[in-house]
């Protein structure tokens, strides 16, 4: 490919939509012909005096709009199916002629969501406690909002999220977390931003890394956006380093997804070592880095240590964090931290979904963090959620008195514990759903499609959320588990 003469224009929208731009132009004109492979990124960065992720986001952009095709170890190519026909009109100018099924997917129609009220003892291990929520505190952050609203801010725009939650979201991850955040791009829950990451980044057949025990949606959301998962695997201490560095050696992996503090479903906190050790074979190997971080706050043993992003000098780790786990899953609250480029198209493809988020709820968690009240709840519900972290751990140690053979590390913080049963555990939770207990096990957290499958044969663990239920549920739903599985009363 010859190079194409650009202009950039430093007053003129981010570089990588020119350079985006330019390509896309080329190809309409008939200057760039199907089938026909482009420079590789690195070249393309020389040449046009680019960042090689400018680039990147430029190509996949092109991809995503089926512009371009990835083929893996060769690069990008003019995609072959879009023909190109001389226009009917003097102009002569090339036109395209694009099959509108062309780029249709076929997705699984999912579950009904969890009838909460279905379950009287619920084990669910990211659910808060919506009784101890202050909803007539909050009540009065939105009738505030409400009596003082600019109605101008009901109108398109803000896409990004609304500017006064954003600077307290800023202010609040510097000070809880250490994270010097410049920007945030508010999303609606952090499966919309999953989701968005996604859609910016992956193509069809790129390879993304993830623990081999992991967060179900967040796979679904990769594949779902042509992924092929490669699992790592996983001990005590979480990620296993030299697995990893094994895996991107024998495979071109482009994004690698990680819940490092309170590892879903494990619970286990990856350790500054093996953070800094995992940090520089994603550098090394020009790998993303997706770090989930969706229930910081609360961690009881000591504070918890910063996120990867607080660290990141190389730009290359996007930061999800929720507020449904702070306040209620309703409230769609979450975010992206990144590198300006990246938030930029992350931003564009967030347009292209949904405009923006509810603005009067914006507002209302912004004067509700203005006020403290955000601040004072998030104390109560860490000293409540101790309480029942440390409840918890004295039923399983009293089980283990009485002679049943239950494992589990206790963890440094989270909602949940990780507890081995030593029984086959794959039929317990239809089988406890008949007693109105709601638990999820082992098996529910391996991707069934994974390219580099690491199941065991035997599944004895499940995940026991403490959060959400009383300390007093919580014993009585763990007596029925225990006599369901060992045939005890």
């Amino acid at each position: 490919m010859q190079p194409l003469a650009i202009e950039f224009d430093d007053l003129e929208p981010a570089k990588y939509l020119q350079l985006a731009d330019a390509i896309r132009s080329a190809v309409m004109h008939g200057k760039l012909a199907p089938g026909v492979k482009l420079s590789s990124a690195r070249s393309m960065a020389h040449t046009y005096r680019l960042n090689r992720h400018t680039v990147m986001n430029a190509l996949q952009l092109l991809v995503a709009e089926g512009w371009l095709e990835s083929h893996e170890r060769s690069g990008y190519r003019v995609t072959k199916s879009l023909p190109i026909e001389s226009s009917i009109n003097t102009s002569n100018t090339p036109i395209l002629k694009a099959n509108p099924y062309q780029f249709a997917k076929t997705l699984a129609v999912p579950a009904a969501g969890m009838d909460l009220t279905a379950y009287k003892y619920n084990f669910a291990g990211g659910l808060p406690d919506l009784a101890s929520f202050p909803h007539k505190e909050f009540k009065r952050a939105i009738s505030y909002v409400c009596n003082h609203l600019d109605v101008n801010q009901l109108h398109y725009g803000q896409i990004s999220g609304n500017e006064q939650l954003k600077a307290h979201i800023c202010d609040y991850l510097y000070k809880a977390r250490n994270l010097n955040a410049n920007d945030v791009l508010v999303c609606n829950g952090s499966q919309e931003a999953l989701f968005l990451i996604a859609k910016a980044f992956i193509t069809n057949g790129d390879f993304v890394a993830v623990e081999t025990l992991g967060y179900p949606p967040a796979r679904h959301a990769f594949a779902a956006c042509g992924a092929q998962l490669i699992d790592i695997k996983q001990d005590n201490e979480g990620l296993c380093v030299d697995d990893l560095k094994a895996q991107l050696q024998r495979y071109p992996i482009k994004l690698l997804y990680l819940t490092p503090l309170h590892q879903y479903p494990t619970t286990v906190t990856l350790s500054p070592t093996r953070r800094l050790q995992i940090y520089q074979l994603c550098y090394a190997h020009n790998v993303m880095i997706i770090e989930d971080d969706y229930d910081h706050e609360f961690h009881y043993r000591c504070h918890p240590l910063q996120p990867m992003a607080a660290d990141d000098p190389a730009g290359i780790v996007i930061y999800v964090s929720t507020f449904s786990k702070i306040m209620f899953s309703a409230a769609r609250i979450g975010y992206i931290c990144a590198a300006p480029e990246v938030l930029a198209q992350l931003t564009a493809w967030k347009q292209l979904m949904n405009h923006k988020n509810d603005v009067v709820m914006q507002l209302a968690v912004a004067h509700w963090m203005k006020e403290g009240a955000f601040e004072r709840h998030l104390k109560r519900m860490t000293k409540l959620y101790k309480q029942r972290y440390e409840a918890m751990d004295s039923y399983l140690t009293a089980l283990q008195a009485k002679g049943l053979p239950i494992d589990y590390i206790k963890p440094d913080g989270g909602m949940a514990m990780w507890v081995n049963l030593n029984e086959d555990t794959r039929h317990l939770k239809a089988q406890l759903a008949k007693q109105g207990i709601y638990l999820q096990t082992e098996v529910e957290f391996y991707y069934a499609n994974s390219v580099r499958s690491l199941k065991p044969v035997n599944y004895s663990h499940i995940r026991l959320g403490f959060a959400g239920q009383s300390s007093e549920e919580m014993q009585q739903g763990l007596a029925l588990i225990v006599g369901a599985l060992y045939k005890q009363a």
